[in-house]
């Protein structure tokens, strides 16, 4: 729309010199490589890649760079990118019982097969700033790692052992794929976790938030997070089984949820369910209480009107790019359309007028 404008081809150019130069910055001051902000910006890099739907930390960190920081900037250059690169096949169901976990925790209990591992976290910090990261050669100290812990069952098993949650369900049938078809209604619950999986992560805070204080009725207990890494496995048809192709650094979260009951199931606890590329656990809580209010119908509970159980609501707004790009199309020349309402805002001021110098000759 801009080209239309006069002069406006030359202004474009003119912008995009001007953005590279603010991107780079003072030239005294070493540029900032890939490399660096894959390692060391590494919980950015997890979020364009769980909301960009590709898992590549070297071009989420590129799409970082290029977009100066703006990490919804960044995503929209992922999700372009996907775009363009061929498909040839789909990956087996990875298996989140099988992740050597570097973060293991659970709120419902304390001894667990394992153990609690803390690993990488900022929970126990005290959220003060250390200026010794501002000096020049900073260098961390090396304390003791945790070991990586291996193969361990979910928490939600010992529960699932007694009855005292609903099972998990298992779908058999390959559900869409929202990266390729777009969203519609009503959408089952495969679709929703892959919606909220990509979905903005700061409006799923919210919404999660919102659960929390009473907008849908949903008492969460955190059964499990756990970070690490899962094997990927692909079937290769000339081979007649599974190879794996690779590993990926997951966040899953299973929250542990009040239920009274309802005509046909007896009182027990339910799930929320999140799973996010890389270290993103607010995401993954988020996610998991979220879908579990959207879950409102299919387990027979009320709808308090809350906007958590709208999955209308919930489904068409949490998409950042989407919410970005109909946000900033305003910025847009949007001249005719305002003309037209500006000559109409005129119009009507001329009738208001000539119908109060109607009134003000009656009146004399």
């Amino acid at each position: 729309m801009y080209v239309a404008v006069k002069g406006g081809e030359r202004a474009i150019q003119n912008a995009h010199a001007w953005l590279a130069e603010e991107r780079r910055g003072d030239t005294t001051v070493a540029e900032l490589s890939v490399a660096q902000i894959r390692e060391q910006l590494s919980l950015a890099v997890n979020r364009v890649m769980a909301e960009g739907s590709l898992y590549d930390p070297d071009l989420a960190a590129l799409a970082i760079k290029q977009a100066r920081g703006d990490l919804i900037e960044a995503i929209f250059l992922i999700r372009a990118y996907r775009t363009t690169l061929p498909r040839f096949g789909a990956s087996a169901p990875v298996d989140t019982g099988d992740m050597a976990c570097d973060r293991r925790i659970s709120a419902t209990f304390k001894d667990l097969p394992g153990g609690q591992v803390l690993g990488p976290t900022f929970d126990y910090t005290h959220r003060l700033l250390d200026f010794k990261l501002a000096a020049d050669g900073e260098t961390p100290d090396a304390p003791m790692r945790e070991t990586e812990v291996g193969p361990v069952p979910h928490v939600t098993e010992f529960l699932n052992q007694e009855g005292l949650i609903e099972e998990a369900t298992h779908v058999d049938t390959t559900p869409p794929d929202l990266t390729r078809e777009p969203l519609e209604m009503p959408a089952d619950r495969a679709l929703r976790l892959q919606a909220l999986t990509r979905a903005d992560e700061g409006f799923t805070l919210s919404m999660a938030y919102s659960t929390q204080r009473g907008y849908a009725r949903n008492h969460a207990f955190v059964g499990e997070l756990r970070i690490g890494t899962v094997p990927v496995e692909m079937e290769i048809p000339e081979l007649g089984f599974a190879i794996e192709i690779g590993e990926i650094t997951l966040t899953e979260c299973e929250t542990v949820n009040q239920f009274k009951g309802s005509k046909t199931e007896p009182p027990q606890f339910t799930r929320g369910y999140g799973l996010v590329f890389g270290q993103t656990e607010r995401k993954a809580i988020s996610m998991a209480l979220v879908d579990r209010a959207l879950r409102w119908e299919e387990l027979g509970e009320d709808n308090v009107g809350a906007p958590a159980q709208d999955a209308e609501f919930v489904l068409y707004h949490a998409d950042n790019i989407q919410a970005t790009g109909f946000l900033e199309h305003i910025k847009l020349p949007h001249y005719v359309d305002f003309q037209s309402e500006l000559e109409l805002v005129r119009k009507l001021r001329r009738e208001v007028e000539a119908s109060q110098g109607q009134h003000q000759e009656a009146a004399e």
